[in-house]
């Protein structure tokens, strides 16, 4: 599909995701965002939590450090624990110093004030943040992400991630919205192929897709057709259900 929308990675970190012990929600629900508002994600990437591995996939992912894409987003390792390196890595690539953020701080005693929480060395981790950046605000917990460079670093736990995700949106450089459509076909993939390629030879500047299925005894496929341009999407459908004859 031709797009001159912004594109985008999401950088998934932690030894859970990788050992299967987690499953990651995130990235799913991310990408129906950022479908939504026209910014095209190009490449999910999980990590372990290695400071140099983190710090090699900033440099390979974000535009502003050399990389590929215009914006990465960023889960998982911005918590207390000493696994939680996400900002010391993050630092490291951007070439900035991490320090006690004082507005971060303050969002955080004035929840853990309400609260009565314990103000701690180890809670206070998460007002880490590399000079420079920009919070995103949490309204979950209060401990804040933040956004330096084309990257935007936010929590592991899905309903922090969300509302952080809530919180940033307003601020990214949006594009165009994919529009897409699709057709049940009650046939295997092999017999809708031929079909297929033609149309999507036809239509360059859109993405034509299939997925097959099954349902007790019988196969079909799901025919998918995304671009961004409405019009042509429906052409391209109306085309496809003559091509197969449905």
């Amino acid at each position: 599909m031709q797009s001159e929308n912004p594109t985008a990675a999401i950088l998934l970190i932690g030894d859970e995701i990788l050992s299967g012990r987690t499953r990651d929600l995130n990235a799913h629900h991310l990408a129906g965002v950022l479908t939504s508002v026209g910014i095209d994600l190009r490449e999910i990437r999980v990590v372990a939590d290695d400071h140099q591995v983190i710090v090699a996939a900033l440099r390979a992912l974000d535009r502003h450090l050399g990389g590929a894409w215009d914006m990465v987003f960023s889960s998982g390792g911005i918590g207390p624990t000493h696994d939680d390196i996400t900002a010391d890595a993050v630092a490291d690539a951007y070439g900035a110093s991490l320090e006690i953020n004082a507005e971060a701080r303050r969002m955080m005693e004035e929840r853990w004030a309400r609260l009565g929480t314990e103000i701690t060395e180890s809670r206070l981790r998460m007002a880490r943040i590399p000079v420079g950046a920009t919070l995103i605000e949490n309204a979950e917990s209060a401990a804040p992400g933040f956004s330096i460079g084309g990257l935007h670093v936010m929590a592991g736990v899905p309903s922090v991630f969300r509302s952080m995700v809530d919180a940033l949106l307003p601020r990214l450089t949006r594009g165009r919205p994919v529009v897409s459509d699709s057709i049940r076909v009650e046939r295997p993939e092999s017999e809708v192929a031929d079909g297929l390629r033609e149309i999507a030879a036809a239509h360059p500047r859109l993405s034509l897709g299939s997925y097959p299925f099954r349902e007790e005894d019988r196969f079909g496929t799901n025919l998918v057709i995304r671009g961004l341009d409405a019009q042509e999407v429906a052409q391209a459908r109306g085309a496809l259900i003559r091509r197969l004859g449905l």
